[in-house]
């Protein structure tokens, strides 16, 4: 078995909930996040959207953070998952500096890692993921990759679009994107306005006003 998550971009309406659901399945602090949702504005006024894209660890077959572990508080469970040992690790963040992805931190309270485990607990009990359950358009789609018939793997392969994050980085994710664009994925993609601040516009406000 490996598990592993793929999010359509194309159903996803930046609710948040699965945001919000991580915080209390997890207790995650407020200062802190396993999963967020980016927000990402593109285009001209009036031809412009927004997109959003949620992230979280990606659970990488090649994961840097595993391999950096001096402690092996990050370790693979037999499912796939990049699991963490709270009890095991020492707080160094040497994981934290290896994750390309940004999606590990050291909690403030416990002075240890911590990041997106799949809801390891809830998978060990039978059940999905909190944000797959509570995304009310069916968003995230998790499963066996290694199950031909699961729905993540008949997603996947029914997409040819499908695309992970960073993969230039060789880490393997199992983190997994459907209708995703460079905007959603690259963070230099966004095209910024040369010249154009706050400050301009506020000038710009006062010049109309006659101020």
């Amino acid at each position: 078995m490996k598990l592993g998550f793929l999010v359509d971009l194309a159903l996803c309406i930046g609710c948040k909930a699965c945001e919000v659901v991580c915080k209390s399945e997890n207790s995650v602090p407020l200062s802190m996040w396993r999963l967020r949702v980016k927000y990402v504005d593109s285009g001209v006024f009036p031809e412009v959207k927004r997109a959003f894209t949620p992230l979280r660890c990606n659970h990488c077959d090649n994961a840097p953070c595993q391999r950096v572990c001096p402690v092996s508080a990050l370790h693979y469970l037999d499912n796939g998952i990049v699991n963490v040992d709270k009890t095991r690790c020492i707080g160094c963040a040497a994981c934290v500096l290896a994750c390309p992805y940004g999606a590990i931190y050291i909690d403030p309270i416990s002075n240890t890692a911590d990041k997106c485990t799949f809801c390891a607990h809830r998978v060990e009990a039978g059940l999905a993921p909190s944000c797959v359950v509570v995304c009310p358009t069916e968003a995230n789609v998790f499963g066996d990759l290694d199950e031909p018939t699961s729905k993540i793997s008949q997603y996947i392969a029914a997409n040819k679009s499908t695309r992970v994050r960073k993969p230039e980085k060789g880490t393997l994710p199992k983190h997994f994107y459907t209708q995703a664009g460079d905007i959603n994925l690259n963070p230099l993609a966004s095209n910024r306005i040369e010249g154009y601040n706050l400050f301009n516009r506020i000038g710009h406000l006062d010049h109309v006003g006659g101020h």
